[in-house]
């Protein structure tokens, strides 16, 4: 049997993975995958900065400064994607 740590991660774990790896959430050997990973990738390496610049933006974006009709659009968007309840 061929152990999951032992392969190559996909795009789609390091999309998964992603919010665990800023939180420091991964294990040693998913974290060596998840770098090995983007050693080769450079869409996951340009993915991965979208998602840093993102959160640093966002954690200084307060929820009162946001207009209600962009807000109502965020929502709408989420709401026809199936990504939010």
């Amino acid at each position: 049997m061929i152990r999951r740590q032992s392969l190559p991660m996909t795009c789609k774990e390091l999309v998964e993975l992603v919010t665990d790896y800023f939180e420091g959430n991964l294990t040693k050997s998913e974290t060596a995958r998840f770098r090995r990973h983007l050693e080769d990738c450079d869409g996951c390496t340009t993915y991965l900065e979208q998602m840093r610049q993102t959160i640093e933006l966002t954690g200084t974006l307060r929820e009162e400064r946001v207009d209600p009709v962009e807000r109502g659009l965020h929502d709408a968007c989420f709401a026809l994607t199936g990504l939010c309840e």
